[in-house]
């Protein structure tokens, strides 16, 4: 497995995977299938170049088996935080320590930038998500109520925080 950062050369298998995990896990993203699946490939190429976002990709060979991103605050008084965003792995590839390998990667990466805080949010639930958070260092320190509705139904999202320094 190589985990490395994703490129825009990478957006057909990016949007790819994305779409695959808003389809199959609705739950635990704040994005849904129905909006993404209709912006077209340009829109993930953009994603790709954004100087502000960090995807990072697990590769097993060719294929594209896992995805998070870092979304870096722009405002002066909050740069020296970002946001992890987008953590996907299907469901045939969990087990294998692809989760663990990205976070790695990215909290690394945040750090070599200078970034001192990372932040997330995970929908209130989802075992194995704060499992892997909380093993990579991410204490929860809040809770949204209500963050998300999803199929009529109302959601809370976790707050979870973790200190690169």
């Amino acid at each position: 497995m190589q985990i490395r950062r994703l490129t825009s050369d990478d957006a057909v298998v990016y949007r790819a995977l994305r779409l695959r995990g808003l389809r199959e896990h609705p739950e635990a993203f704040t994005s849904s299938w129905e909006d993404d699946e209709r912006k077209p490939l340009a829109a993930s190429h953009a994603r790709l170049q954004d100087p502000a976002t960090t995807f990072w990709g697990a590769f097993d060979g060719d294929a594209l088996v896992g995805i998070v991103g870092l979304e870096r605050l722009r405002r002066p008084k909050e740069r020296h935080k970002a946001w992890v965003v987008g953590m996907y792995v299907p469901v045939e590839d969990a087990g294998r320590g692809i989760g663990a390998a990205l976070l790695q990667a990215l909290c690394a990466a945040a750090r070599d930038e200078g970034l001192r805080d990372l932040l997330l949010s995970v929908t209130d639930g989802n075992a194995g998500a704060l499992a892997l958070y909380r093993k990579a260092g991410f204490a929860v320190v809040g809770r949204e109520p209500r963050a998300v509705l999803v199929d009529g139904r109302f959601l809370d999202k976790l707050q979870m925080h973790r200190a690169l320094d």
